[in-house]
């Protein structure tokens, strides 16, 4: 079970929540099977990327990834979807990309302990 959030952090995940785009996970499932090309980022700590993450997924955790994302995608128009563990993080994080211009970035609500949920494959 995760964690309380706290109301001060849940206040601005909310306002970031009202500025990006967000997706299920049985969006980024069709997707997948559609063939549709996007990268999929794990913004989570590299301790939990390490425990377990969604097969094909990067890392690019939340702490360094405004610093590091024009090296690993130069082009702000890239299709992005970004997952953490359950959408908070996420969603700050897509709020930050936007700020800084990518224009396709999404973040996936539910997160990775959703996609474990749902039974859906992972790779460790």
């Amino acid at each position: 079970m995760a964690a309380a959030h706290g109301q001060k952090f849940v206040e601005i995940v909310n306002h970031a929540r009202k500025q990006i785009c967000e997706c299920t996970i049985q969006d980024v499932v069709s997707r997948r099977a559609a063939g549709d090309s996007f990268l999929l980022i794990d913004v989570r700590e590299e301790s939990e990327f390490a425990a377990g993450r969604i097969p094909g997924s990067q890392h690019l955790g939340k702490g360094i990834i405004e610093r590091d994302i024009e090296a690993v995608v130069p082009d702000t128009g890239t299709p992005i979807v970004l997952y953490c563990g359950g959408g908070y993080r996420s969603a700050l994080a897509a709020l930050n990309l936007k700020l800084m211009g990518y224009s396709n970035v999404i973040s996936m609500d539910g997160g990775f302990r959703g996609w474990k949920e749902q039974g859906l494959a992972i790779e460790s």
